[in-house]
């Protein structure tokens, strides 16, 4: 049987994460400035800034597995290009838009249109397997955290000359720029075959040949895909559920503290990632349910800290506590994604993830405002915690029975008439 190789080179996998990057930089880096844009367009109150802040959410999540399997039948290539035409489309529409109803529309069509992100992993997904595409996957979250970073500071620097309304249409050259790039990527068509090593060319080694031969016949699943979307939404809940009343918790326990560095204590869970990301999957690839369950433990343990934090010493510890299961969780969740992922459609299984993803964020926004309309900031923190050690039990608890089985089954193996004459004559 030929190996195979990556159809995808390690410039192209770059090249689709620095297309993400770029293109994310106006979905994530304006929606914290609606409360500004708002009175602009009649709401002189911002009283929409909440529901719009979600709308392109919900409508990514309806339309990620429709443009998933469009990309299976049709070329993910092309639905790639879509997605940020559309996204591009939509951030010009809003730019110009003169009404709530017209820019609320543009926001739906970022949400319909758009979709760069699964788009984005159905094309590495087609062209790479194994570690390679978890690492493409780590790769991609960390543009995301980079982009979440990075673009709110860039919105905020250039607020004094343009206002973040008319960003919109300023940063639409984004997604057109990625859009020329992907043009010239090749299209993702799965792996490519190459001749077997010799065997007088390979090691003498015979058992360190094996290995690698043992682990790649492995076909028994990491996680069910049904257990990996409740994981996604689960995480996404109880790491989101934390982030839009954090600056009311900060300015709650520490009055005074500048906007700089609420803006920091905000950005560390996401700078703890761009550090430790591809070092956690070199430990974590081979055993990503000890990594996702030690990641929930962190989050639990981390969300759990804000609620007895009021220093800023203390705050800054929970953060990176918290930012240490973030990280975690994601290149742990990626290395299962790309162990579903073999043998799949990788469109219609990364529109699906993205699904339970946006699902997540959706309901955990309406938790944390519930929850803080009626007992203050630190109830969504304290439910994001009940969540993440719910599923830390749920992670860990069925690891046992499957062992349990396993030993049975090994036993009655050795136990086994065939087995023991098959020792005895040895």
């Amino acid at each position: 049987m030929p190996e195979t190789r990556p159809a995808l080179g390690r410039r192209q996998v770059h090249a689709v994460a620095g297309c993400y990057f770029v293109a994310s930089f106006a979905a994530l880096g304006l929606p914290p400035f609606l409360t500004e844009i708002l009175p602009g367009l009649g709401d002189r109150d911002a009283g929409w800034a909440g529901v719009l802040y979600i709308v392109p959410t919900v409508f990514a999540a309806v339309g990620a597995p429709l443009w998933g399997r469009l990309a299976d039948r049709f070329g993910r290539k092309r639905l790639l290009l879509r997605a940020q035409l559309g996204l591009a489309a939509s951030f010009l529409l809003a730019g110009w838009a003169d009404s709530i109803a017209t820019f609320t529309l543009a926001l739906v069509l970022q949400g319909i249109l758009g979709g760069t992100f699964a788009a984005s992993n159905g094309y590495l997904g087609a062209g790479l397997e194994g570690p390679d595409l978890s690492r493409a996957l780590t790769l991609m979250q960390g543009a995301a955290r980079a982009a979440l970073v990075f673009a709110p500071i860039v919105v905020g620097g250039l607020s004094p000359w343009l206002s973040p309304h008319r960003q919109y249409a300023l940063l639409a050259v984004l997604p057109l720029t990625a859009a020329l790039l992907i043009a010239a990527l090749p299209e993702s068509r799965g792996v490519k075959a190459q001749p077997r090593t010799p065997a007088a060319d390979r090691p003498a080694d015979g058992g360190a040949a094996a290995a690698p031969r043992a682990e790649a016949a492995r076909t028994e699943r990491v996680i069910s895909l049904h257990g990996l979307y409740a994981l996604e939404f689960a995480f996404v809940f109880s790491t989101v559920i934390s982030f839009p009343y954090l600056i009311s918790l900060i300015e709650e326990r520490l009055p005074g503290t500048s906007p700089v560095v609420s803006g920091v204590l905000f950005a560390l869970p996401h700078l703890c990632y761009l550090a430790a990301a591809m070092w956690v999957h070199s430990a974590f690839h081979r055993r990503p349910r000890l990594g996702v369950a030690l990641g929930f433990a962190c989050i639990a343990l981390g969300l759990a800290g804000h609620g007895l934090a009021h220093s800023l010493a203390t705050l800054v510890a929970v953060r990176i506590l918290l930012g240490a299961g973030l990280t975690l969780g994601l290149v742990c969740l990626s290395v299962m994604a790309s162990d579903c992922a073999k043998g799949r459609a990788p469109g219609g299984l990364f529109g699906s993830i993205e699904f339970f993803s946006k699902a997540g964020a959706v309901v955990a926004g309406l938790a944390a405002a519930a929850g803080n309309s009626l007992y203050g900031p630190t109830a969504p923190v304290l439910t994001g915690t009940a969540v993440a050690l719910v599923t830390v039990c749920a992670t860990v608890l069925p690891a046992a029975g499957p062992r349990s089985a396993r030993s049975a089954r090994s036993a009655r193996t050795l136990r086994s008439p065939r087995s023991l004459r098959t020792r005895w004559s040895r």
